[in-house]
């Protein structure tokens, strides 16, 4: 898949999430019990589609933070913190279709930086548009933070 993918300065965007550490073989585990704990401790307080899902890895560990983004008032229960996307510059890419691509747009990404001649500073982050039944409806926004 081809990826159009651009050097941009983003804004923080305010999340709800769980943060956790884990490693990469255990991750396929651990993100889906999270984010059920999150989208069941936060209530939304506005109208229409409610905040997409994010991924936020702080390293190559992972430290992670699994959530929601707070794009509407909320109120938070149990262990959901809030917490924020980072703000600064970033390479940024939309992989369209099925998450099983997503390491292909992560690599596009990675690959981009190195010939641009950025470098990574290891924190990144997915968010998710919402669900659609047709995989080729599916849209996932993948930033990696350039120093």
């Amino acid at each position: 898949m081809d990826y159009h993918i651009e050097l941009v300065t983003v804004a923080a965007r305010p999340t709800a999430v769980l943060a956790a550490v884990t490693s990469w073989a255990a991750f396929p585990q651990v993100w889906g019990p999270l984010l059920s704990e999150v989208h069941a401790g936060v209530s939304w307080g506005g109208p229409g589609p409610k905040g997409r899902n994010v991924m936020l890895y702080l390293d190559g560990r992972p430290h992670v933070e699994v959530g929601v983004e707070l794009d509407q008032p909320v109120q938070l229960s149990g262990r959901i913190a809030r917490s924020e996307l980072p703000a600064g510059r970033v390479a940024r890419t939309i992989h369209r279709g099925g998450y099983d691509g997503l390491a292909g747009a992560h690599e596009a990404v990675i690959h981009w930086l190195q010939c641009q001649g950025l470098d990574r500073t290891g924190v990144r982050w997915e968010v998710y548009g919402h669900w659609a039944e047709n995989p080729a409806e599916l849209t996932t926004e993948i930033c990696w933070q350039v120093r």
